[in-house]
C-alpha cells in the first residue's frame, strides 16, 4: 500500500505540474491574441482578393504557365504546415493522420510524391518515409510574408519547370481557439474560377448600383490576371502560416486549460486517498495503544 509520504510527494509534483500548465496557458493565450489579431486583419484583405482574382477568371483563355493544366498527372508535391512544438492536443496529430491517409488513398494516381515541410512537427512525423523537397526550418515561430515568398518561389519554380504536375496544401483551417479542421488543397495548377463564385456577384449591383460588367479595366483583365496570380500565391502561403499560427496558440492554450484542469482532479483524488490512508494509519495506532494498555490490566 502507498504510504503517507508517497502522496505527499505525489501531491507536491502534481502542483508543480498545474503551475506549469497555468504558466503554459497564459503565454500561450496572449500569443493567440497577437496570432488571432494578424489573422483577423489579413482576412479581409485575402477575401477582397480572392473575389478579385474570380471576377477577371472571366477575361477568356489564358496562357500563364501557373493556369495550365496538365495532360499527364504523375508527380505531386505536399507542403505540409505544422508547428515546432507539441502539447497542442492534437492540433498536429490529426492534419498528420489526414496526410497519411491522402497519401495511402492515392498510390495509383501519382507516381511520386514529394513533401516540403513548414514546421518540425510534420518534418519529425515524415521525414523516414516520405521523398523530403525541402524543410523550412523555424518559419511557423513567426509568420513573415519574406518567407512565404520564398516558399512561393520554389513550388511555382518546380510547377513551371515540370517537376511537379500538381501542389497542394494541407494545413489546419483555423475556425476558432477550439476548433481547427485539417485541409489539403491544391493549390497548382491554379483555377482562378474556383476561388469564389463570381457568376453570382458579377450580376449583384452593388451599393452604387453598378456591377462588375459596367467596370472598365486599364490595362486589360487578363494583363491584370497575371500581374494578380504571383501576389496571390504570395499571399496564400502567407495567410496560411497566420492560420497555422492561430490554430496552434489557440490549440495549445485550450489543451492547457484542459491539462490543469486534469491535474486538478488529481490532486482532489489523491489528497482524498492520503487523508484516507493517515486515518487508516491514525486508526491502527489508536488500536494498538488500546490493546496494549488492555494487555497490562
Amino acid at each position: 500500500m502507498i504510504g503517507i509520504k508517497e502522496f505527499n510527494k505525489k501531491i507536491a509534483s502534481l502542483k508543480n505540474t498545474r503551475k506549469m500548465t497555468k504558466t503554459m496557458k497564459m503565454v500561450s493565450a496572449s500569443k493567440f491574441k497577437r496570432a488571432h489579431k494578424a489573422q483577423i486583419s489579413a482576412q479581409d484583405y485575402a477575401q477582397k482578393l480572392t473575389e478579385l482574382m474570380g471576377r477577371l477568371s472571366g477575361a477568356g483563355p489564358t496562357n500563364h504557365p501557373l493556369l495550365k493544366t496538365r495532360r499527364a498527372v504523375t508527380r505531386s508535391l505536399v507542403v505540409l504546415f505544422t508547428s515546432d512544438k507539441g502539447l497542442c492536443g492534437g492540433f498536429n496529430n490529426n492534419l498528420i493522420r489526414k496526410t497519411r491517409h491522402w497519401i495511402i488513398d492515392n498510390p495509383y494516381k501519382y507516381t511520386t510524391i514529394g513533401m516540403s515541410f513548414c514546421g518540425r512537427r510534420g518534418y519529425m512525423a515524415f521525414r523516414r518515409n516520405a521523398k523530403v523537397v525541402k524543410n523550412y526550418e523555424g518559419i511557423t515561430v513567426k509568420p513573415e510574408f519574406e518567407k512565404a515568398s520564398e516558399v512561393t518561389k520554389d513550388i511555382t519554380d518546380a510547377f513551371i519547370k515540370g517537376e511537379y504536375e500538381e501542389i497542394y496544401l494541407a494545413y489546419n483551417k483555423f475556425n476558432g481557439p477550439m476548433s481547427q479542421m485539417p485541409v489539403i488543397e491544391k493549390i497548382l495548377p491554379l483555377d482562378a474560377s474556383s476561388l469564389t463564385p463570381a457568376g453570382n456577384q458579377e450580376q449583384a449591383p452593388s451599393r452604387s448600383g453598378f456591377t462588375s460588367q459596367d467596370y472598365t479595366y486599364e490595362p486589360e483583365e487578363k494583363e491584370i490576371l497575371y500581374a494578380l496570380i504571383p501576389k496571390f500565391l504570395n499571399f496564400k502561403i502567407f495567410y496560411t502560416l497566420l492560420e497555422n499560427a492561430a490554430g496552434e496558440h489557440g490549440a495549445r492554450m485550450a489543451a492547457m486549460d484542459k491539462a490543469s484542469q486534469n491535474t486538478a482532479d488529481l490532486i482532489d483524488r489523491y489528497t482524498l486517498l492520503r487523508n484516507r490512508a493517515r486515518q487508516a494509519a491514525i486508526t491502527t495506532e489508536l488500536i494498538e495503544i488500546i490493546s496494549g494498555a488492555e494487555a497490562l490490566k
